[in-house]
């Protein structure tokens, strides 16, 4: 079963990205995605 979360911005905390992961899954989930608002490549973590 997946469970959509949204990527919010380390930097910023904008949330820009909308991705699904599995919900036994503990951890969560950091990808290296561009922000348009810090116009650079930064950590995307998943929030709650």
């Amino acid at each position: 079963m997946q469970k959509k979360v949204a990527l919010a911005c380390s930097q910023c905390g904008s949330r820009n990205y909308t991705t699904a992961r599995n919900v036994t899954q503990s951890e969560r989930i950091e990808l290296k995605k561009f922000c348009k608002y810090c116009n650079a490549h930064t950590i995307h973590r998943d929030t709650k």
